[in-house]
């Protein structure tokens, strides 16, 4: 990586697959090992995710003796009949009995994971798993639509016809719902699909620090086989394969599979895109002093219509979407990313 200064870390995540499926004693010895390798802060956000009918009371016990003070589980749905079509293992009793096992084993700071547009989802279904949802408390909600990764089994079975894909119109009614919901009941949005519960005095205290990190081009080290690390402006992914990830290990060679050094323009673009994704959108200033560039000199061409249709809010300071440019945010940043400000690249 680029950055060679020693790094402070302040977050640890486990997942990006299912870590509750090893031995409660591996992520004990995991988080140990990655401790006293690197330097911490002592009141680092350390999370673990998990998935319902993977991990038991036993499992939780031991990751919140070992340090984690953060759990994150992947519910996606209370309604069986979307969980039978996502294909997950779990039962919706399985959910209930991990959110309540969290909090029996120690932990205060729950993430619960849930998943709309699917298939045959009305505002009235999905708004019995929101409400199912609040009843636990968590502290922290990701509501995420529903996607179609090329290759993957959903992706060829809706190619197929072998079920309907929600139009649009619902699908938008499915997020307006959410954001009116989670906001009556207490929850703050901060990026198009994460919220945290408010707390009185301390705004913020609640939504997920490590993932934060990704929005905000913040350095970050990704271990394991398939794990990403960004320092900008490189960034650098590690061999899928257990095997070769271990053989490397073993021969002295770092796993690293493939690396790239982003442009400027590729730069400006992420910072862009990935600051529409946030409630507070993108600062001014701060864009500025990144790129040396005057934003609104730049695109300020395009916000006077996007702001006479509702789509954006902005001030002197920042730019963001509104509620109803969130429903747009594909078109607005495609919108934007083809700008001539951006397709000139490094002639800003």
């Amino acid at each position: 990586m680029v950055c060679t200064a020693p790094f402070l870390f302040d977050t640890l995540y486990l997942g990006g697959g299912t870590p509750s499926l090893l031995e409660a004693e591996v992520i004990d010895s995991i988080i140990d090992a990655v401790r006293n390798r690197f330097k911490f802060l002592k009141a680092a956000e350390i999370t673990v995710e998990v998935n319902p009918g993977a991990v038991t009371f036993g499992q939780l016990k031991t990751y919140h003796r070992a340090g984690a003070n953060r759990i994150n589980i992947g519910v996606q749905s209370f309604d069986q009949s979307n969980l039978d079509f996502l294909g997950r293992i779990h039962t919706a009793d399985d959910a209930i009995y991990v959110l309540n096992a969290s909090r029996k084993a120690g932990f205060e700071n729950i993430g619960l994971d849930l998943i709309y547009g699917i298939p045959g989802q009305t505002v009235t279904s999905w708004l019995a798993d929101l409400v199912k949802a609040v009843e636990f408390a968590p502290e922290h909600l990701a509501c995420y639509m529903l996607t179609y990764e090329p290759k993957t089994p959903l992706s060829i079975a809706r190619k197929k016809g072998r079920f309907n894909p929600l139009s649009k119109k619902i699908v938008f009614d499915l997020f307006e719902t959410t954001l009116t919901f989670l906001t009556t009941n207490g929850y703050e949005q901060y990026e198009i699909s994460n919220f945290s519960k408010k707390v009185i005095g301390s705004p913020g205290l609640r939504r997920s620090r490590h993932n934060q990190k990704y929005w905000s081009a913040v350095p970050y080290l990704g271990l394991g086989p398939s794990a990403h690390s960004f320092c900008s402006p490189k960034r650098q992914w590690n061999h899928r394969s257990v095997r070769r990830y271990i053989n490397d290990l073993n021969n002295g060679v770092l796993p690293i599979m493939g690396q790239e050094v982003l442009t400027r323009s590729q730069r400006m673009i992420e910072a862009f895109c990935l600051g529409l994704r946030r409630k507070n959108g993108i600062s001014f200033e701060s864009f500025n002093q990144a790129f040396g560039v005057d934003f609104e000199q730049v695109i300020g061409d395009v916000i006077p219509d996007l702001e006479e249709k509702g789509l954006i809010k902005a001030d002197q300071h920042h730019f963001a979407l509104s509620q109803k440019g969130l429903l747009f945010l594909d078109s607005i940043t495609e919108m934007f990313i083809t700008h001539p400000a951006f397709s000139a690249g490094t002639r800003l």
